[in-house]
């Protein structure tokens, strides 16, 4: 696939994902994309986003907990 911003053609790797659900943040990691080797720009399909769901709305594995800051400029 080419990437809208630069055209450049991108590469499937493993990535780790900030993940958005139910108004909870999550780090998902090990999670296919095709990402843009000029910009680093990331494309999901929908079924990997749709199977994410899933699996954050059912019984899940945690490996660990974050504790992060929020602040605003």
């Amino acid at each position: 696939m080419l990437c809208e911003f630069d055209n450049a053609t991108t590469v499937t790797k493993r990535v780790t994902k900030h993940h958005r659900l139910d108004g909870k943040w999550y780090v998902v990691e090990n999670v296919e994309a095709q990402v843009c080797p000029e910009c680093g720009e990331r494309y999901y399909q929908a079924k990997t986003l749709d199977a994410i769901d899933a699996m954050l709305r059912g019984e899940h594995t945690v490996k660990r907990h974050l504790d992060v800051e929020v602040v605003s400029l």
